[in-house]
């Protein structure tokens, strides 16, 4: 007699490795969601994410078979949340937030008297504050000039309310291209790196800034503004620039 050959069980529903991925997005959204609203007590910014959701593309899965007196029912499709809907809705929160502060600076500036020294933007969701070398340091030198002192004093103490608030400062250095070859500083990659340390010590040494909230680094003469083939162009290029950024971790 022929063995009788084994039915396939066939599987209803989505896959198993399916199921276990679509949780994993939906709690990492959940994680993003948690963190702002962590960060912030504004309601309206907690609720702009939460409307994210609603409306939002999303990933589409097979739902489960159930049955019932009438046979076979498919529950249909299920949507999750698409994850870039929401990090979508997390940056246009970040980039509205940076506007403000960078308003908020700038008004500061003007009130200070400093509008002629010191410049502010916004680039997404970075605030810069640029400062000219000679505001602060005398030709090749790191030192802070006793000039400089009162103006970094003045906008540190603005630059400080925001470290309190969830941001971190990120202090870069940036140089002209003419070679510098001292003992000291053989070259403009360590005249950048020392300016930008300066500054950052400044801030938590006489400002009392956090200092896992501040960090330092030096490009040289590699990120130009301005054309280093006229004067203009290497004095705007030689600057130290003060980034205000959100930390979500």
């Amino acid at each position: 007699m022929a063995k009788k050959q084994k039915m396939e069980e066939i599987k209803m529903g989505a896959p198993e490795w399916m199921a276990t991925f679509s949780d994993l997005m939906t709690l990492l959204l959940c994680f993003f969601v948690l963190l702002f609203a962590s960060s912030s007590q504004d309601a309206a910014k907690f609720a702009a994410i939460a409307n994210s959701f609603d409306g939002a593309p999303g990933i589409m899965v097979d739902g489960d078979i159930m049955l019932n007196e009438h046979g076979m029912v498919g529950s249909g499709l299920e949507e999750y949340p698409d994850p870039p809907a929401i990090i979508e809705a997390l940056a246009d929160i970040l980039e509205d937030d940076a506007k403000s502060i960078k308003d908020e600076i700038q008004e500061y500036i003007y009130e200070e008297g400093l509008d002629s020294k010191v410049e502010v933007e916004q680039f997404g969701d970075e605030i810069v504050i640029t400062f000219e070398d000679f505001l602060l340091f005398d030709t090749g030198k790191a030192d802070i000039k006793p000039a400089g002192i009162p103006i970094l004093d003045t906008m540190g103490i603005k630059i400080r309310e925001y470290t309190l608030d969830g941001y971190n400062i990120r202090l870069e250095g940036h140089t002209d291209n003419v070679p510098i070859r001292t003992a000291q500083f053989p070259s403009n990659w360590e005249l950048s790196s020392a300016r930008a340390i300066a500054v950052g010590k400044f801030f938590i040494d006489q400002l009392e800034f956090t200092p896992d909230t501040v960090s330092a680094e030096g490009f040289g003469e590699y990120k130009p503004i301005a054309d280093n083939n006229t004067a203009e162009g290497r004095s705007i290029n030689r600057r130290v620039e003060v980034k205000i950024i959100k930390s979500l971790f």
